[in-house]
């Protein structure tokens, strides 16, 4: 949700703050803040907009304070205006916080607060946090900290600065990332490492409940009790330049680019030699427990939902487990049956979405496993789960998820394999067949990046329509559902994925001849259903885009445009097959002139429910 920036050390603490502003832009993108203790005072800066208008007037009046906190803001409660914006500070001034998430019981808290003589100046959540703090302080930030987080309900990460402790800054978390780089004389607060890796690849990821006080010289963790904790620092393993474009026009693209060797990445030292099998470090799921399991449950939102999907097809296919697919917004409102013998997987780029952490959550109250999919190491549901397989696909920057995605189908094959072998449902001889062509996956995806030229031909054909259908069939649907979904979230263009034999019952009747239809029709199993499906939008003079199998010169006499892909074995083509997808939504939003990295009304990492 939104970005949180701290600093404190010997650097100028506005050059710091907005350098690491930048890289967590895709937090949110309503307002931008800073907060810079100087001249004993605390200067405060914001601007509602993008980043770019509060660094200019930076520019012009520059601040020259050595420590501060910095904010970019996707709005929750109120208005993403200035008032608004974050930091706020206390009635008199002399205490500014920062904070992502959402603080449930803030009416309550704001009323009475206003009854005790506090003024408010905004009308956000986040507010009622600061003047608590300033109810509780009494010359030690920390202990003021902790007695406002202890009357706050829900989900914070904040860090808080006052002009009568210039010398220190205090970060809390509950629900929301929050992580403290280490450096040599100076210290840094983020709610992403992408903001601190220029300075530093020493981390120490914050535990819900913690506190931290941060000077020059030293960072202390706290637990609510304010005994000290130790956390161990992290290493790193992400560059500077990976969290960079890379010479791309857009992140969204660079990352397109990056899924071979993100894919490489999620196989690395996985499948066993000679293909037989699978190594996974999921100590929870021994022979025993995976023998015992009678149902999956796959739980995630956006994105990784469709890759659960698709997961859910993988299982299905090569073993006897019954999987259920559910969104975690909803998932947690049902009446799910768990027991300890059920398997909750949980997907999530961030590690986390706060909807799927509260599903976890729930699963495990209820006896169940927790085996997870993450990219974020370190993150909460990493922490919570009872295994993980991390997906290795690197920082993804742009909003609308890429490499993340097929990183998570690999991570899917891989445990499909893993429990089918464990099960005895998947042979020595089965299991290398797919190994071997998974392994094969990634130049298949680097041939499918070969389209792109092709795309870039057509794409301005369809940049003008104001609807799409996606079809597919079999493990393809999910493929079509996100290839849609990547068409919506960049170019703000209305389209829906259709299982392809469901568009007799209703949809049909909206196509015409300004009606684009991208058909996922690579050969396989449903390959001649697929091409019956295509003729009736065909005989509706419905525009067919097909991505097709190469050699496929059929297709041509069908539609109007051909996007081929290389064969690929019919259970890992969706891996494949969404490249282009990809592709064909990033060059439609650029010929129409969205800011692709960066779409209106959506947030990288949903952090609040």
């Amino acid at each position: 949700m939104c970005g949180i920036v701290g600093y404190i050390g010997g650097r100028y603490a506005q050059e710091v703050l907005l350098r690491g502003l930048s890289r967590l832009e895709y937090r949110g993108y309503d307002s931008a803040g800073v907060a810079i203790i100087e001249r004993g005072g605390i200067f405060v800066r914001k601007k509602e907009g993008k980043l770019a208008g509060l660094a200019a007037e930076l520019a012009a009046a520059p601040l020259r304070g050595h420590a501060g906190i910095g904010h970019t803001r996707w709005a929750t409660h109120g208005e993403p205006d200035t008032p608004n914006a974050h930091p706020h500070t206390d009635c008199a001034g002399r205490i500014a916080m920062v904070h992502n998430g959402i603080i449930e019981n803030y009416a309550g808290l704001r009323r009475r607060l206003i009854s005790e003589g506090h003024a408010f100046t905004s009308r956000t959540d986040s507010e009622a946090l600061v003047h608590l703090i300033e109810k509780h302080y009494a010359g030690d930030l920390l202990r003021a900290v902790r007695a406002a987080v202890a009357e706050a309900e829900g989900a914070y990460a904040i860090a808080v600065v006052s002009s009568d402790r210039p010398d220190e800054i205090v970060a809390a978390r509950k629900a929301s990332p929050l992580v403290i780089g280490l450096g040599k004389g100076e210290q840094f607060i983020a709610s992403d490492v992408t903001a601190v890796i220029e300075y530093t690849d020493r981390v120490i990821y914050l535990d819900d409940g913690d506190l931290a006080r941060v000077t020059r010289g030293a960072v202390e963790v706290f637990d609510r009790s304010l005994a000290p904790v130790a956390r161990s620092p992290h290493r790193v393993e992400w560059t500077l330049e990976q969290a960079e474009k890379g010479g791309f026009e857009k992140f969204m693209l660079k990352e397109i680019y990056e899924q071979p060797e993100a894919l490489r990445n999620a196989l690395i030292g996985r499948i066993a030699p000679g293909r037989s099998g699978v190594a996974l470090e999921l100590p929870c799921m021994d022979e025993e427990g995976m023998r015992a399991l009678n149902k999956v449950f796959i739980i995630s939102c956006g994105t990784a939902c469709y890759a659960g999907m698709v997961g859910r097809y993988f299982l299905e296919h090569y073993t006897d487990l019954a999987v259920e697919v559910d969104y975690s917004s909803e998932f947690r409102y049902r009446s799910p049956k768990l027991d300890r013998n059920t398997l909750v997987m949980t997907v999530s780029q961030s590690g986390e979405t706060a909807d799927t952490l509260a599903s976890l959550r729930m699963a495990r109250e209820k006896g169940c496993r927790i085996v997870s999919v993450v990219n974020v190491m370190g993150s909460t549901i990493d922490r919570e789960s009872d295994g993980v397989i991390y997906t290795r696909a690197g920082p993804e920057i742009g909003v609308a998820s890429t490499k993340a995605y097929t990183a998570q189908l690999a991570a899917f094959v891989l445990f499909t394999v893993y429990a089918g072998r464990i099960r005895g449902q998947i042979s020595a001889e089965e299991a290398r067949g797919i190994l071997a062509d998974l392994e094969a996956i990634p130049a298949g995806v680097e041939r499918a990046l070969l389209a792109e030229a092709r795309i870039r031909e057509i794409s301005p054909k369809y940049a003008g329509a104001k609807s799409a259908f996606f079809l597919g069939r079999g493990f393809n649907y999910p493929t079509a559902l996100e290839g849609a979904l990547k068409l919506k979230e960049i170019s703000y263009l209305h389209a829906e994925g259709y299982p392809a034999g469901e568009m007799k019952h209703g949809p049909i009747a909206l196509i015409d001849r300004e009606f684009p239809v991208v058909c996922v029709c690579t050969k396989g199993e449903k390959y001649d259903k697929m091409i019956s499906n295509i003729k009736e939008v065909e005989a509706r003079g419905g525009r067919i885009i097909a991505l097709a199998t190469e050699g496929d010169a059929a297709m041509e006499e069908i539609a109007e445009d051909v996007i081929y892909v290389p064969e690929t074995r019919e259970e890992l083509s969706p891996i494949v097959n969404v490249v282009p997808l990809q592709l064909l939504a990033y060059h439609i939003a650029r010929y129409r002139g969205c800011d692709i990295d960066k779409p209106r009304n959506l947030a990288k990492s949903v952090t609040v429910e």
